[in-house]
Formats: structure tokens, sequence, C-alpha cells
């Protein structure tokens, strides 16, 4: 269980957070030097270098948008021209890619984050550069919700890149495609030119996951503890009726990835949050505000409680909470997590993630007046410290990575195993990058008293 440290503040984090920029500028620019425009994407290291194996492109927009929040951190220009350039030239095919579930992940970084800078003046207004971004954000959103299955119930689910049957937790975080679409007035159109609402599918896609993907404690199956996470959930497409949990990253269905799980803290979190800010008129047609909202702080009370129990002591969980060897490791969740072990490798980038997710809930929740958000709070506090700081901040120039010891597919076997140990350990992913770098300027807006940040201050 996590110990939590209830007397940190934003501000103490800073030493560390003024390290991390320090060193993420020199890893952006030798990211950006080696990558060669047409080539495969950057998605995880081997030996300190970044290199390419995924399933789709779906990291490309994490390696530009981090130059973005670079310069949003640090004010250097030449990061905002890297990213405004690579964004420009080479993310048009991801605005339109029919193939992913991936949208919020790639175009919410890169062109939402350009959107943001640009409402908030820390860029140059220009009218035609606005228009540019809104209509990126506008079209990715609507091509998104394009991949819709229908439920039993009348519900549906954004599908994943495994087919119409395939509902992934990740897709809660990338539901960012959505809002913003949203925010920005448009729709989806269909046959007929019936105009088919972004909120409507991000809510009917919330719901389902909420109902299949995170687990309550009620009894459903004989592993079912409350705020367990199936990575996957397969659906009879014949009639829209649920069959059974997958896992294509975890170690079975019937446990917990780790990063799946952080995916729903993080997305419920952060819906919530946006939800918040919408008028009451847009949520009356889908069952008004109480009910969205509960339908939403469920999964993620029960998955930020679930972290918070079944992680060791300082907040970074091991891959998979089922993991079979896990049990070989003495006293796992009663001490910090064990980088070096011969059993079962940690994964640093669902803390970057999970960090985000408590940090987001408490802060909704303080803002509703509960006294619960400060344990939130706090245990994204002191996830944040641990992740953002040494043995897992890599200081190394050699090094491409930001944040060490991630894992990206560990039953298929891609991750690197160095000389000497028995697990994968010491390499970075693009996604634990990125979100590590979002964590940071969260915190170091709160602790510079500057606007609060979200996916959707651009809209």
């Amino acid at each position: 269980m996590i110990t939590i440290n209830s007397s940190l503040v934003p501000s103490d984090l800073m030493p560390g957070i003024r390290t991390l920029w320090e060193v993420s500028a020199g890893k952006i620019l030798s990211i950006d030097a080696a990558e060669v425009p047409g080539s495969a994407t950057p998605v995880f290291t081997v030996g300190g270098r970044y290199t390419a194996m995924g399933w789709t492109e779906w990291t490309q927009g994490f390696v530009y948008g981090s130059a973005i929040l670079q310069f949003d951190a640090t004010g250097d220009e030449k990061f905002l021209k890297i990213g405004r350039e690579r964004t420009r030239t080479r993310m048009a095919h991801h605005i339109t890619h029919t193939g992913v579930h991936d949208h919020g992940f790639n175009n919410v970084s890169t062109y939402g984050n350009l959107l943001r800078l640009m409402v908030e003046g820390r860029i140059p207004h220009d009218a035609w550069e606005k228009d540019f971004y809104e209509l990126a954000l506008k079209c990715t959103g609507a091509v998104q919700a394009a991949r819709w299955s229908r439920t039993a119930s009348d519900g549906g689910y954004i599908y994943s890149f495994n087919g119409p049957h395939s509902l992934f937790a990740d897709t809660i975080r990338s539901l960012r495609a959505l809002s913003v679409s949203h925010r920005l007035g448009h729709v989806l159109m269909g046959e007929k030119d019936v105009k088919i609402s972004l909120l409507g599918r991000l809510l009917d896609h919330a719901r389902t996951t909420a109902n299949f993907a995170v687990f309550y404690g009620e009894g459903r199956d004989a592993y079912d503890i409350r705020g367990r996470v199936a990575h996957e959930s397969i659906f009879n497409t014949n009639d829209g009726n649920f069959r059974c949990p997958n896992s294509q990253q975890g170690f079975s269905p019937f446990t917990t990835w780790t990063r799946g799980l952080a995916w729903i803290m993080a997305g419920y979190a952060e819906q919530l949050e946006w939800i918040a800010t919408l008028p009451d008129s847009d949520l009356a047609p889908f069952g008004g505000r109480d009910a969205i909202e509960a339908m939403l702080l469920r999964p993620a009370l029960a998955s930020c409680d679930f972290y918070i129990g079944h992680t060791p002591t300082d907040g970074i969980p091991y891959w998979d909470t089922g993991a079979p060897e896990l049990h070989r490791i003495a006293d796992y969740l009663d001490r910090p997590a064990q980088i070096e072990n011969d059993f079962e490798p940690v994964d640093s980038s669902a803390a970057a993630i999970a960090a985000q997710g408590l940090l987001r809930l408490g802060h909704y929740l303080k803002a509703k007046g509960s006294n619960d958000g400060d344990r939130y709070w706090q245990a994204g506090l002191t996830v944040a410290k641990t992740v953002l700081s040494e043995p897992y901040l890599s200081t190394d120039p050699h090094h491409q990575g930001l944040i060490l010891h991630s894992i990206y597919h560990r039953p298929n076997g891609w991750d690197h195993i160095p000389a000497g140990s028995k697990i994968p350990l010491g390499e970075s992913s693009m996604w634990g990058d990125y979100h590590a770098r979002e964590l940071a300027l969260q915190i170091q807006r709160l602790a510079e008293n500057k606007p609060y940040l979200t996916f959707f201050g651009g809209v």
C-alpha cells in the first residue's frame, strides 16, 4: 500500500522538476535529430536509444507533444518551433486515421496543446493558425467517434484496433478527442445527414467501460475486487452482448495490468473535470449532471482506491498486480518497489499516468467540497515525487529516455532485458516520458500559481 505523504505541497517537488526539464531538453533534441521523416515512430528504448516496435503509430503525438510541453514549461522557443513544425508537416494523417482508437493521444497532445498555448496568450494569436488547430481537433473527434459498436443495452463503445468486438481500457484517456471536438461545436454526420452527438458517444463509451472494464466487488466473477480493471472487454458483435474480459498486455483477463488501471484513473478523473465546465443544457439530454457525474465518479474512485491499496509504498507499481512471480518478492507491497529483482518488473509509465489521475480526482473532489479530495491529492503528489526523481528520472545525457523502468508488452517479450538481469529494466517509453512531462507541468503550474493545466484549456 502506498505510504501517503500528507505534508507534501507542489513546491516541494520543484527541485526535481527543474532537473527534469534540464535533462529533458537534450533528450528531445536527440530524438528529433535521429528521426527520419516517414519512418516508424519511436516507441520505447533499447539500450538507451529510442526504437520502433508497435501495433500502430500511436506514439507520434507524444514525440512532438513533448517538445510543446518543454516550451510551455521553460519558454525555450526552439522547442515550440520543433513541436509546431513537426505537427504541421507530419501529423495530418493521424487526424483522419480510421484504423485506431488513439486520436486523443496523437492529436490532443499536438494540435490541442498548440491551441491551448495560443488561447493562453503564450504564443502569438493568428486567426488562420487557430482555425487550423481547431479544424484538426474537430475532425479527430468525429473520426474517432465513427469507430462505433453498439451494445445490447442500446449503448456502445469506440472499438479498439483489434476490431468491432473489442473495447480497450486505454480509450477512456483518448476520449479527450471527442471532448474538445464537442466543445468546438462539432458533430459526427451520419447517414441521411443525421447529426450524431460526440458528447453522447463519449458518455456511452465511458458508461460501457465503467460497467464492463472496471470491477466493484459485487461478485461479477470469482476475481471481482473493487477497482480491479480488465484491459480488454469482448462483445458479441451479432447481438451486442458482453462475453468476457480479456487482456492484450496484462498477465491475464483476471488480473490487473497496471498501465490499463492508470488509463482508467486518469481518463475518468479528467472527464469529471471537463464535465464540470459544461452547461446543464448540454448534459440534460443524456440524463443530467448528477447522473453523469455519478457514473464517471464511481470508476474513478474504485480504480484510484485499488491503485493506492495494491501498489508498493513509494507509489511505483509492478507491471501487473497479479503477475505470476510477485509472490516471490518478499513483502512487495510493504516496501518501495524493487527495481532490481529476479522475478517481475516495475512499470514507471503506469505511475506517471496514475499520479495525474490521483491529482485530478483530488482536485475535482476538493472543488466539490469533499474531504476525501485531500487523500487522493496527497497520494498523487507522493507518487509524482517518486517517479519524477532518480532512480526513475534519467539524468544520463546518452540515454534518450526521460523516465526509466517502463514496460511496454511483457507477454510478447518486447521489453529489453539488459545483460546480468532476469527482467526488463532501465528503459523508457514515449508515453511514459510524455505523461511524466505533462505531470511535471501540471505540478509546476500549481507551484507557480499559474493556470491549472487541463487538456481542454484551449477550448
